[in-house]
């Protein structure tokens, strides 16, 4: 009987030593897996969802379909706008299922569990949809890349805009997440060193159908401005209900977080007039036109600079495989620092130790429907917003792993 045990234990370890064995083969000869975790149906979707997926495939596309001699392979997931979600699945790609690194994720409290995670794991989180700058500040990791835009920039470019043109008093309609908490409290920054002052703020919960009572508290108190720190449907919902309340009458709306594809939702009757910041606009210029003619004719849709940012990103990072000669998460990170950004959408951007690329912001104002003279044709440049002025400096973030490099 003991014989016969010991035969059985015996083949059980071997069995399971192959296994191992086939497990450690597929990781390092199989495909490299990039995961575009992303909201795929609901309120974020249009802003990154699919096209996301899409823009990440025609990097591959673009790539050859190959790094270090192996097929790449994009996987997507739909985190929901839930954190526990997405952290699933960050987990269950990084842990089973071989992903090397994490992209796109449009919504801040996905973003700050997936950083943790990521960090833990030294794997890479390329973040080209989620918003708060907190993911270069308290929460910041040496394998994260924060790469299209922050809350901090998109403050910067459109308060202080707005601030110029003779805007005093201000009322905040925020999200009640950590989008919205971070744009209020970076934009009340900008405000008060403006001179302005913030006569009250109501916060509203995600993925809200009614804003009536939210637009009658900043109707009330007759500020200048009605700043709305919110994206996606939540923002075209406020803006909607604010022309049916005659709430733009007497008051302006400034939007803190604007798409492109929002302002194709609300339509440029809607929209008209409105100032907003950006990373990017398909209609700049030659090149901007020539990628986005690519991403309109595969998806049918306008590209927002969450999809050209996770096209960037996927690029640069395969650059930086190929470069390092590895897929080891915090030698890629270091790699993609030290090499210098260069795509149809950023010019010369530098990644700095703290995980932000600094690159060229932009301020456009929405035009009229009588001003628009093709498809697409939404936006007329005011400024561009030089990186280093956009962004905020790296010794004011708060990342604490500088102080241990």
């Amino acid at each position: 009987m003991r014989s016969a045990r010991k035969g059985t234990c015996k083949s059980l370890g071997l069995a399971l030593t192959l296994v191992a064995a086939a497990t450690s083969a597929v990781a390092q000869n199989g495909p490299v897996k990039l995961g575009v975790l992303t909201d795929m149906s609901s309120l974020y979707a249009d802003n990154g969802g699919n096209g996301s997926v899409v823009a990440a495939q025609l990097a591959v596309d673009d790539f050859k379909g190959r790094v270090l001699g192996r097929e790449i392979q994009i996987v997507a997931g739909d985190h929901q706008n839930k954190a526990d979600i997405g952290s699933v699945i960050a987990r269950r790609w990084l842990e089973n299922e071989n992903v090397e690194a994490i992209l796109d994720v449009p919504n801040s409290a996905v973003a700050l569990a997936v950083q943790g995670i990521t960090r833990d794991k030294k794997k890479l989180f390329l973040a080209t949809g989620a918003a708060t700058s907190r993911l270069t500040g308290d929460e910041c990791s040496p394998t994260g890349i924060h790469w299209t835009y922050d809350t901090y920039a998109l403050s910067q470019g459109a308060t202080k805009a707005i601030s110029k043109l003779g805007a005093k008093t201000w009322f905040f309609l925020s999200a009640d997440y950590s989008l919205g908490a971070q744009l209020e409290a970076d934009s009340r920054k900008v405000i008060d060193a403006t001179g302005g002052k913030v006569v009250g703020a109501v916060k509203h919960p995600i993925n809200t159908p009614d804003f009536s009572s939210f637009l009658l508290q900043a109707q009330a108190s007759k500020a200048d401005v009605i700043a709305l720190a919110d994206a996606g449907g939540d923002f075209i919902n406020a803006v909607k209900q604010a022309g049916e309340f005659g709430v733009t009458r007497g008051q302006k709306l400034a939007g803190l977080i604007v798409f492109i594809a929002d302002i194709h939702s609300l339509g440029l009757p809607s929209a008209q007039g409105l100032m907003l910041s950006s990373a990017f606009y398909w209609d700049l210029n030659d090149e901007t036109r020539a990628w986005s003619k690519r991403f309109i004719a595969k998806t049918g849709k306008v590209p927002t600079m969450i999809h050209a940012g996770t096209y960037g990103a996927v690029m640069h990072y395969l650059k930086a495989v190929e470069a390092a000669g590895t897929l080891d998460g915090p030698t890629v990170a270091d790699k993609m620092r030290e090499l210098p950004v260069n795509d149809f959408m950023t010019r010369n951007g530098k990644i700095r130790q703290d995980g932000r690329l600094v690159r060229d912001m932009y301020l456009f104002r929405v035009k009229s429907p009588e001003q628009s003279k093709y498809r697409f044709d939404y936006y007329e440049l005011l400024a561009t917003i030089p990186g280093d002025e956009a962004f905020k400096p790296m010794e004011e973030g708060g990342c604490p792993f500088l102080k241990k490099s």
